[in-house]
């Protein structure tokens, strides 16, 4: 019987050797080290006192992530999977082969003494959570090139430049800068374990930045509502200064919950808080979540107020003096209307997420997956593609384009002829316009 590794060291002993560099995840492989030091010396010593039975053994081993006891030759040695890899079920079993001679298996290609843990990953649930990735990619690339063209079309059009349109550009970029990041997060962060696993204080920030434009999104909608209700509610208002207003709330006031957040996160020592580039959610989440629900109430409300409002325009009429809405205000409450609802409903089902391997859990990370993913294309479809401004100012554009005179028309030709009738004092033969 070999015996197992030995140290002089005690667990506080190294920790206190090491530097303040090392990642919690060291320290942590550390202090299993250390246990199934203890675990595997313990073993030998009541073995070593005891009758020891005949045969070939495999010594016990840590591998660096599992500890392995004695096992018998001809047999395996079963252990669960290390919760702390990302992906692997720790409810499944790895296992390690002790061949006939004694000896643990060597992975032929390496040609190292091999553990399997390929049994720790749930295979179909790993190819379903790719194909929910896939949806999220999908629909953050569609919203991107949605956006992008929408903010494109209103800097073409110097002629829709206007408070509202400059509320409906920020809010384009908002979102196109949102979507951008979400999908540089899934091609650089989700998609690369190493860069989890590695924890790097870049994938972090990252992180944050990514939410605090996703914070954006809802303030800038919020923006979209404040706006509405003041035209109606307060005309005489100064829109230029509304608009500096505006921006103040719509860029400035995601920085407080999202430095609030970062503070908690980044000061929790709970390792699943701080692990993984922060991928896994955290109870301080919650301070996300309140500010978006609260400008989707507060726009609720606005919204209501505008249409009672409305509604009392449009029975009173001209005879109180008052003047009937645009056809354009009307629109742009038409859609901002169906987008609060829309945009919101990703964090309205939140609160009744399903438990993991419940029924109903595909149908949840699919609507959320579809709901947060395509929310940028329908921004530009409500708020630029299907706005009648926006429609008319393309048709015009584009009959300019395909009806415009050419320098080899009949009209162009026929000009050309006058002009040189009257150059020779009309004593030219082609004096008649028929003729030509």
């Amino acid at each position: 019987m070999i015996a197992p590794p030995s140290t002089t060291e005690t667990l506080p002993e190294i920790l206190q050797n090491i530097s303040d560099t090392v990642s919690p995840l060291d320290k942590m492989l550390l202090e299993r080290k250390e246990e199934c030091w203890l675990m595997l010396n313990k073993t030998f010593v009541a073995t070593s006192v005891s009758t020891t039975a005949p045969g070939l053994f495999c010594p016990g081993t840590f591998d660096g992530w599992s500890c392995w006891p004695e096992t018998p030759a001809g047999s395996s040695a079963h252990a669960p999977c290390p919760e702390f890899i990302t992906g692997f079920d720790p409810n499944r079993m790895a296992h390690k082969e002790c061949l006939e001679n004694g000896t643990w298996f060597r992975h032929p290609s390496s040609g190292q003494v091999w553990s399997n843990y390929t049994t720790c990953v749930n295979i179909d649930d790993l190819n379903w959570r790719q194909q929910v990735n896939r949806i999220y990619e999908t629909g953050y690339s569609v919203s991107l090139v949605a956006l992008l063209m929408s903010l494109g079309i209103l800097f073409y059009f110097k002629s829709l430049r206007c408070a509202r349109t400059t509320l409906h550009m920020n809010l384009f970029a908002s979102f196109a800068i949102n979507n951008a990041l979400w999908l540089l997060w899934y091609r650089i962060v989700v998609n690369q374990p190493e860069v989890i696993v590695e924890n790097g204080e870049g994938c972090k920030v990252l992180h944050v930045i990514l939410h605090y434009f996703l914070l954006t999104n809802y303030a800038w909608m919020l923006c979209e509502g404040f706006y509405l209700h003041t035209l109606l509610v307060a005309a005489f208002i100064s829109e230029s200064r509304l608009v500096k207003w505006l921006y103040g709330l719509g860029w400035a006031m995601p920085l407080a919950p999202t430095i609030i957040y970062t503070s908690l996160r980044a000061s929790n020592h709970d390792a699943n808080d701080t692990k993984e580039c922060w991928i896994n959610e955290s109870p301080y989440t919650i301070v996300l979540i309140v500010p978006v629900c609260a400008s989707m109430v507060l726009n609720l409300i606005f919204l209501c107020n505008i249409l009672r409002v409305l509604l009392l325009k449009l029975r009173a009429g001209p005879r109180v003096g008052s003047s009937r809405p645009s056809s354009t205000l009307l629109q742009a409450l038409r859609a901002t209307l169906l987008l609060v609802p829309l945009l919101g409903l990703h964090y309205l089902v939140t609160p009744f997420r399903p438990s993991e391997n419940h029924p109903w859990e595909g149908i949840y990370e699919v609507t959320s997956a579809i709901t947060a993913s395509f929310q940028g294309l329908c921004v530009a479809t409500l708020f630029c593609f299907c706005n009648g401004e926006v429609v008319a100012q393309i048709k015009r554009r584009w009959q300019h384009l395909m009806f415009r005179p050419r320098a080899n028309s009949c009209t162009a030709t026929t000009v050309s002829v006058r002009q040189i009738v009257r150059s020779n004092g009309g004593n030219g033969i082609l004096m008649d316009e028929d003729n030509v």
